[in-house]
């Protein structure tokens, strides 16, 4: 749950300084903070306009430790748990008045989760428990009518990944009651999944689904922790049916329905994976049936595109995720009822992302709703009384527990959530789907197959499960005579899911017939990973299919995407390509950010053919220049030696060795790399983050960093700036004489928001119901040719007697998120250089 985040460490110093800071550790030892010491005041946190915070309880941390959870009861009390102790429990008073906190009377405690439901209350007890309760799901009673608890039974004993009962801090954590009041459990990937899972659960058939050998994390963290790594599971109250909701998480420490029934929940990052290619920052996740998310221990984590996977609602960025719950029943404006809140502990923010349907699945922004130093947040709460409430502490910090009330002017009745009948219909379909999920039924297939073939992924992806839950032999014939792509690619990646050995020739040809120079690059991610899983599951092809298979590929590498350039290396090496290890060094040499040059150093360590002494100087030299001049979490440069240890082992021959002995002594480096500052993901950025500094970005700039961070954005690749880059997009000389700061950044971080009409792109749906967006590149009478992204190589045609859609797409083919790995700095030069024309002597960049 609870940990130290390092960040990117330059000196010990730093690091331990920043720790000493964090914790309140002193030189005198661990003690964390004077026992007299009150939580931090009030008037000392940030909120909104309009909002006030109250200080109720500074916890004695010698009597009653440091509180991580909080639950309602229905007499408007509230209970409170001790990480390492007891419960407790306070019925909040008036402004200004003081609680009086009753200690409950109870052998047990150690709870991360509560919930008061069903007459009971309900724990997730996480280690070894006081008056001997260990790790596990129970229920507490008040059977006598005495208002205090004296039953207490264990509904479901849990243990850790290796089968003790022990817990830790990515142990269960909380409870939520369902819409179909059943109740949800949410563990870490430290937890062992319950015993006696029904086999029908919609999670299943996982694995772990590498292609390539994985390296655990250099310190060791959760080596050989397998899938399904952290998990969701659904049980009615007794405790007595266990099902496997979702997995693939990492250790979210919270969850929460909103009204229309859907699940969230905040997934926690690895921070010493920082800088790494599979770094995934801390994000929040529509938790839906069979949903898999894919954590995996070490550099196995799978990036967000994988089509066996569903990606994040919205990334947040560095955190240690806590406490989550909507807004809803608060006494607060609109906005903030919808919102749903998350803490991060690290830091001491509590966030409120903004969430809104698109499709069967939802969007979001965030914006930092609360904060202060220190205050490190656990868990929240909107009570009965229509107020907020949340605790600080954990790791036996200081503990609080404060009030948030509205007292502005705005209207605060109830409001419903934001829906549509398009996104209300898509969830339905969502659902129908999901119903046949883990179970056989005749219906299944033909229910779900048109969906193969949806635009939506989250609709894909249930159908998809559908499917693989019903006997292969019933619609192998059907996927591998698929001829829509998007659909196709579905079923055979189903197929190699759920087949056996005999089946894989067959799905490789058939993989092998789809137009992939013609597919967007959402589709060309989702074949290329089909193609992976047909060799991870199925088994390796034979000789003469490897080879031309390698040879089928290697025509596509490299490509204009880098995602797709990442999959293409993998493949190919996978496949014992000749070409893959000089074209992979040129690609190298020309890849702008830190995590794509690692990614394919990572990949080639496999790689046996192609080598040539210049090649491998210059392979062996990228990790001496890494080791010196890139950046990253605790574990990068422990991961840049392990990548060094396994090509030392698995390329180089003795001769080789010794000519290379220089720069693998770390003597001698050659050059590598064109770009002179590699990138990485510094934050997600929202306007929330930037509109109150943007008046920075018009004095004291610095020109040289701006004209960097266009160049590094790949603003160009679209873009004409002066007498530089593409005319794909608008042309952005003159746009400082246009737009304001705001509109500028406003265009950068949500493309969609305002899109010209003569560079939206258009959508067609043909008459079998395939999808195909992009840009005009040319039409006549009979057909239309489209670029289906802006750097794609090749163009779709489309036969006009084909189409039975066609309009105009309300969303930009420009991504966001391209200034993810610009800092706040970084941003600001940017819509300086951009606002002055690239003038250097433009106002903005007079100090």
């Amino acid at each position: 749950m609870i940990r130290a985040m390092t960040p990117f460490p330059s000196t010990r110093r730093i690091v331990v300084t920043w720790l000493i800071l964090l914790l309140g550790l002193s030189a005198g030892g661990l003690g964390v903070r004077a026992a007299d010491e009150a939580a931090t005041p009030a008037d000392q946190v940030s909120v909104p306009p309009g909002f006030e915070v109250e200080l109720l309880y500074s916890v004695p941390k010698e009597e009653q430790g440091s509180w991580v959870s909080l639950a309602s009861d229905p007499k408007g009390r509230i209970l409170a748990c001790d990480q390492y102790g007891g419960l407790y429990r306070f019925t909040p008073g008036a402004p200004g008045e003081a609680i009086q906190v009753e200690t409950l009377d109870l052998k047990i405690g150690m709870s991360q989760g509560m919930l008061y439901a069903f007459d009971s209350l309900y724990l997730t007890v996480n280690g070894t428990g006081l008056g001997g309760h260990g790790l596990g799901f129970y229920r507490l009673r008040d059977t006598n009518g005495d208002d205090q608890f004296d039953e207490v039974t264990l509904l479901k004993e849990f243990t850790d990944n290796r089968g003790r009962r022990s817990g830790g801090e990515h142990g269960p954590h909380a409870i939520v009651k369902g819409p179909d009041d059943m109740l949800y459990i949410v563990a870490g990937n430290n937890t062992g999944t319950p015993a006696g899972l029904d086999p029908e659960s919609p999670h299943r058939n996982f694995a772990e689904d590498h292609l390539l050998p994985r390296r655990p994390d250099g310190r060791g963290h959760n080596t050989g922790v397998m899938a399904p790594g952290g998990w969701i599971a659904r049980t009615d109250r007794d405790g007595n049916e266990w099902t496997l909701f979702c997995a693939g998480f990492r250790n979210p420490y919270d969850i929460a329905f909103d009204p229309l029934g859907e699940l969230f929940a905040y997934d926690a990052d690895m921070e010493w994976d920082v800088g790494a290619p599979w770094y995934r920052p801390t994000r929040v996740n529509l938790a839906v049936s069979g949903a898999e998310f894919g954590w995996r221990y070490g550099t196995g984590k799978w990036p967000a595109y994988y089509p066996d996977s569903l990606p994040a609602v919205v990334d947040i960025g560095l955190g240690s995720p806590t406490g989550v719950t909507f807004g809803y029943g608060a006494r607060f404006p609109a906005a903030f009822q919808r919102a749903c809140f998350i803490n991060d502990w690290t830091f001491g923010k509590m966030y409120a992302v903004h969430l809104t349907p698109k499709g069967a699945a939802y969007e979001g922004t965030f914006e930092t709703f609360l904060s202060a130093k220190p205050l490190p947040l656990t868990d929240v709460i909107i009570h009965s009384d229509g107020h907020m409430y949340f605790a600080i502490g954990g790791r036996k910090t200081q503990s609080g527990l404060y009030r948030v009330r509205y007292t502005g002017s705005e209207s605060t009745e109830p409001v419903s959530p934001i829906d549509t009948t398009e996104a209300w219909k898509a969830r339905k379909l969502r659902h129908e789907l999901e119903s046949f999920h883990g179970r056989r039924d005749p219906k299944a297939v033909e229910t779900a197959w048109p969906h193969l073939n949806s635009r939506d992924r989250f609709l894909r992806y249930a159908a998809r499960l559908a499917i693989e839950a019903q006997d292969p032999q019933a619609w192998r014939n059907r996927a591998l005579n698929e001829r829509r792509p998007t659909a196709a690619i579905q079923a055979l990646l189903a197929l190699a899911r759920t087949g056996n050995k005999d089946y894989q020739m067959q799905v490789l040809q058939a993989l092998a017939r789809l137009p992939l120079t013609q597919l967007s690059e959402e589709q060309s991610l989702e074949a290329l990973r089909a193609f992976q899983v047909a060799f991870i599951r199925l088994g390796p092809p034979p000789s003469d299919a490897r080879i031309g298979l390698g040879r089928h590929l290697d025509a596509l590498y490299p490509s204009q995407s880098m995602l797709v350039n990442r999959e293409l290396c993998q493949l190919l090496t996978y496949l014992e390509s000749e070409t893959v290890v000089p074209k992979t060094m040129k690609l190298l040499a020309a890849t702008p950010t830190q995590e794509d040059q690692m990614h394919f150093v990572f990949v080639l360590r496999n790689a046996k053919k192609g080598w040539t002494t210049d090649l491998l100087k210059a392979y062996f030299s990228w990790m001496n220049l890494a080791g010196q001049a890139y950046k990253g979490g605790a574990s990068f440069e422990m991961f840049v030696n392990h990548i060094r240890e396994d090509a030392d082992k698995n390329i180089l021959n003795a001769g080789q060795r010794l000519a290379l002995q220089p720069i693998l002594e770390r003597k001698e480096t050659v050059h590598v790399v064109e770009t002179a500052q590699p990138r990485q993901y510094v934050h997600n950025w929202q306007m929330s983050d930037l509109e109150a500094v943007l008046d920075e970005s018009l004095r004291g700039r610095d020109f040289e960093q701006g004209k960097a961070a266009v160049r590094d954005t790949a603003c160009l690749s679209c873009h004409r700036f002066k007498d530089q880059g593409s005319l794909i997009g608008p042309d952005l000389t003159g746009a400082g004489n246009r737009f304001s700061p705001r509109d500028l950044l406003e265009s950068i971080i949500e493309p969609s928001k305002v899109v010209s009409d003569q560079y939206a792109p258009v959508r067609i749906l043909t008459l079998d119901d395939e999808e195909v967006m992009g840009n005009i590149e040319k039409e006549d009478k009979a057909t239309i040719e489209l670029r289906l992204h802006p750097l794609a190589p090749s163009t779709v045609t489309v036969p006009k007697n084909q189409i039975k859609v066609r309009e105009q797409a309300d969303v930009s083919l420009m991504p966001s998120g391209l200034i993810s790995v610009l800092s706040r700095d970084e941003v600001l030069d940017l819509i300086a250089y951009l606002r002055a024309g690239g003038d250097p002597n433009d106002a903005a960049f007079k100090k």
